[in-house]
């Protein structure tokens, strides 16, 4: 399987896609087609951390206060699925490997995958 979900709006996101040869993969824009619980369920069995998929850097968590709070992994959960900012993106699944964020280790780990 291969599959990358990412937002549109993000400048982050379209410039790793341009970077990235995308044939045979899904895409999945998750502003307009949010993420399941099925879906998040899945990413979950690759990273067996939903703090993990978690965006950290996302506005709303700032305006939320959230670093503040004591979150648990069903919290990370349920925001992630409330609101599409909160997932961290993008995510690449390349058969049996995850790919999360835009930090430049993951992408060239994403980019030697795909070679």
């Amino acid at each position: 399987m291969k599959k990358v979900y990412f937002l549109q709006t993000c400048d982050t996101c379209r410039r790793i896609l341009r970077e990235v040869n995308l044939e045979g993969f899904e895409k999945q824009e998750i502003k307009q087609n949010p993420i399941t619980v099925n879906q998040l369920e899945e990413l979950y069995s690759y990273t067996k951390s939903y703090e993990g998929l978690f965006n950290k850097r996302a506005k709303l968590y700032r305006e939320m206060d959230l670093k503040n709070q004591n979150l648990e992994e069903k919290d990370y959960k349920q925001f992630i699925l409330n609101e599409y900012t909160f997932l961290k993106r993008p995510v690449f699944v390349v058969e049996d490997e995850i790919f999360v964020g835009n930090s430049k280790k993951t992408v060239e780990q994403l980019k030697e995958k795909l070679l």
